[in-house]
């Protein structure tokens, strides 16, 4: 046997400290991308919330600066600092170098609190280049320093307290840039955060502060209206069907529940659940009570008030979420979340905890709000009937009918592996570049459907108006998952798909109608990473025998000053795919050994929810000022 394969307990390795995160980060943050990037900040601004939550805490600031690093501080009442009796080190210490080690594991520091797992800081220390904390507490000011997770000396006490200052907890780190791809945090990526977090905990000042820029750049968000003000700041450019949001609330078994619904014109609805802060993105118990019960209250209170009298059968669920914005927020002493990332609530009591409290509360609103229960009934009464209108036109983009290769789309040039996982569609706009990508394709691995003109804008249509669109149907066929009730996941014939259209204003008007139907429709797609934007070249540079395409204006004027020395042999503007040869196409955007893709990601379904509204709704204003306010800075935004 060769000493390479053999296995005995020579090679079992224990993983010491903190060395278990740094060897399989993303285990704990996720991903070692910008998403688990700012899962860092997250994991300590939660701590921060958590002080608030017991009472403690009413302001948290977030800082980015300018070397690189974040500060994260709250007037909380301070890390504990006196020595842990087991390990005989400061307290601070303990939690920053041993995973499980916190205050959350019973009830005594914290009824409620959304970092239960106790490695949400330490994981912080661990994947840090190196970490600052400096406390305020018993008297004094003390400082911390650790590199790469390990304790740089003691903990100093580096002055007393003066009379009536604040006690509170100050953390600063420096990513670690061997660890993460990129250690640059987004701005917008974090506001979108902390303005949530500020809705969910009314009362609590959050702020975010940007030193990288001159005279930097910031915002304080604190709302007394809690979640009834996330709704209507969700529905800002929707047209509501009542003005008030409907706000209930109620406690069983020491879980708070809070729900806020607002029915508006659209139809597109969006619900957003919440477990201890924490956007539970995948759902959950409370979110199946919440849906079970609201189900049964709009058909109960239909029913008995004879509102149902031109329907045959009762709503769906889905008749009745048409449109509908909500958030539910529940408060759990003890969680039981899926995974350190805690995308799904677990707690199998939480369902019918929430279903009896919505039960409970909305039937009585109803009841004493005759005029706004007849709105949310009527619009679900007229999405229940363009349901029905829908369904045959649904059951022709069947999975099973996209199996059968007669089926496909005729202008589908399919690739020859029937592995998904190995497999690319290019959605590719127009007929042109969809004919120069057929031919400079790999035909192995790579599909092309050339997509003729823009698709219907499906923020303002229903699924049955959505479905008589040719371009859109064609896509649905090819992907193969079907779409509302009959779309799996599992059933995808690509794994790869992949937007193909021109750098110019069209084409990001045809990739955000495209992202639209597939955000709006089928969601998972995106959520398991399989949808991606190619990022074709605006211009193509020749100087001394090379080739070098740029992607922007500004690459365009660096290359040419400073690889072509200002003389550059031939400058190439590509106004559109269908411009370029097919091997131009495979060279610059086709070819996995050179091209560029950007995935596109849902971190904040909510943030996503309101931008497509923004961008694709019927409200102008709120578009035209979007615009204003970054048209000077428009470049890629991964959603």
């Amino acid at each position: 046997m060769s000493q390479e394969s053999e296995y005995s307990a020579g090679q079992i390795q224990v993983l010491e400290g903190l060395e278990a995160v740094q060897k399989r980060p993303a285990m704990y943050v996720g991903s070692t991308d910008a998403r688990g990037l700012h899962h860092l900040v997250y994991e300590v601004v939660d701590n921060s919330i958590d002080e608030a939550l017991a009472g403690y805490c009413d302001a948290i600031e977030v800082t980015l600066n300018d070397d690189d690093s974040v500060t994260i501080r709250d007037d909380g009442r301070g890390i504990p600092v006196d020595t842990h009796e087991e390990y005989d080190r400061p307290a601070v210490e303990v939690i920053m170098t041993v995973l499980h080690a916190g205050g959350k594991f019973d009830s005594k520091s914290y009824q409620v609190s959304g970092g239960l797992h106790g490695v949400g800081v330490s994981v912080v220390n661990a994947l840090s280049k190196w970490l600052e904390v400096e406390i305020k507490r018993d008297g004094g000011v003390w400082r911390h320093r650790f590199d790469h997770g390990e304790p740089e000396g003691d903990i100093e006490r580096v002055r007393d307290m003066e009379p009536g200052e604040e006690t509170g907890t100050e953390i600063t780190f420096w990513p670690n840039g061997g660890i993460f791809e990129a250690t640059a945090f987004d701005y917008s990526t974090l506001r979108s955060r902390l303005r949530e977090l500020a809705f969910l905990n009314p009362g609590v000042e959050i702020a975010l502060r940007d030193e990288r820029i001159e005279n930097g750049e910031s915002v304080v968000f604190e709302y007394q209206g809690g979640i009834r003000e996330f709704v209507a700041y969700l529905n800002e450019t929707r047209e509501t069907l009542h003005d008030e949001v409907v706000y209930f609330e109620g406690d069983d078994e020491g879980v708070h529940v809070e729900v806020a619904i607002q029915a508006t014109a659209g139809v597109q609805g969006s619900i957003h659940a919440f477990a201890n802060n924490i956007n539970t993105r995948e759902g959950g118990t409370h979110l199946t009570g919440f849906k079970t019960a609201l189900t049964r209250v709009i058909n109960d209170y239909a029913a008995e008030n004879g509102l149902l009298s031109d329907l045959d059968g009762t709503l769906k669920g889905e008749d009745i979420r048409e449109g509908l914005t909500a958030v539910v927020s529940v408060k759990h002493p003890d969680p039981q979340f899926e995974g350190q990332t805690k995308t799904k609530l677990g707690n199998s009591e939480v369902r019918g905890i929430v279903e009896g409290a919505v039960h409970e509360e909305l039937a009585t609103y109803l009841e004493e709000n005759p005029d706004t229960a007849k709105a949310i009934v009527s619009k679900a009464v007229e999405a229940a009937k363009a349901r029905k209108a829908a369904k045959k036109a649904e059951e022709l983009t069947r999975r099973k009918s996209a199996l059968e290769s007669t089926s496909l789309p005729g202008k589908l040039a399919d690739c020859r592996k029937r592995n998904p996982a190995d497999s690319e569609l290019f959605v590719v706009e127009g007929d042109s570049a969809g004919g120069s990508a057929k031919q400079g394709r790999n035909p192995d691995f790579q599909a092309i459907l050339p997509i003729r003109g823009k698709i219907l804008n499906v923020e303002k249509h229903r699924l049955d108006r959505i479905l008589e669109n040719n371009e859109i149907r064609n896509l649905i066929t090819a992907i193969g998952t079907g779409i509302g009730e009959e779309f799996e996941i599992d059933d995808a014939r690509y794994h790869k798909i992949i937007l193909f259209c021109d750098a110019d204003v069209d084409g990001a008007h045809i990739r955000t109608l495209l992202l639209t139907f597939l955000y709006r429709h089928m969601t998972p797609l995106i959520e398991a990473g399989y949808v991606y934007a190619a990022q074709p070249p605006l211009y193509r540079i020749r100087y001394d025998g090379e080739t070098h395409d740029a992607m922007t204006e500004a690459e365009r004027e660096r290359i040419v000053e400073d690889v072509c020395n200002g003389n550059p042999t031939q400058v190439q503007r590509f106004k559109g795919l269908g411009e370029m040869n097919p091997e131009q196409l495979w060279d610059a955007t086709m070819d996995p050994e050179n091209r560029i893709l950007k995935r596109i990601t849902i971190e904040d379904a909510a943030a996503a929810d309101r931008m497509f509204s923004v961008l694709m709704g019927d409200a102008v204003e709120p578009r035209k000022q979007f615009i204003k306010e970054h048209a000077e800075q428009a470049e890629w935004i991964d959603i």
